[in-house]
């Protein structure tokens, strides 16, 4: 198994230095232990595993060398595309409007009008400056 070497890794980022960790183990590691280990192998402070945990996880997802299946982060040529994700409902559960697929006509719409939907030709056209009349502004002084 290839050893990673500091000075090897120095002028990486720490994505790239990832790659390599995920090549060289050959399975899925969480985000934190990722993470400790890169800076364990730049000799960064701890404290910057509490401060950079978080950009380095956003780098991640935005990186497309790397999947996260089940909390681990993984290399994407390792998973297959043919991989779907399985949604919760079934199809059967699922009803399309035409509005939703690009269609519509009139059948559809005098069927499913329950009387309760506004319609845009419902409403009047209102002078918003009439509503804001009453409109009072605060300073922070007032509100003590």
């Amino acid at each position: 198994m290839k050893k990673i070497i500091k000075e090897d890794v120095i002028n990486m980022s720490y994505k790239d230095i990832t790659n390599l960790i995920l090549e060289r183990e050959k399975r899925g590691i969480n985000t934190l232990e990722l993470f400790t280990e890169i800076v364990n192998l730049l000799e960064l402070p701890a404290v910057t595993i509490e401060n950079k945990i978080g950009d380095y996880y956003t780098s991640l997802t935005t990186d497309k060398r790397f999947i996260l299946v089940d909390g681990l982060w993984d290399l994407r040529k390792r998973h297959t595309s043919d991989k779907l994700i399985v949604d919760s409902m079934e199809d059967d559960d699922i009803s399309e409007t035409p509005e939703e697929d690009g269609t519509v006509d009139e059948d559809y719409e005098d069927e499913y009008d329950d009387g309760d939907v506004d319609r845009e030709e419902d409403y009047e056209e209102t002078n918003t400056d009439d509503d804001l009349a009453d409109l009072v502004v605060l300073d922070e002084e007032d509100l003590n």
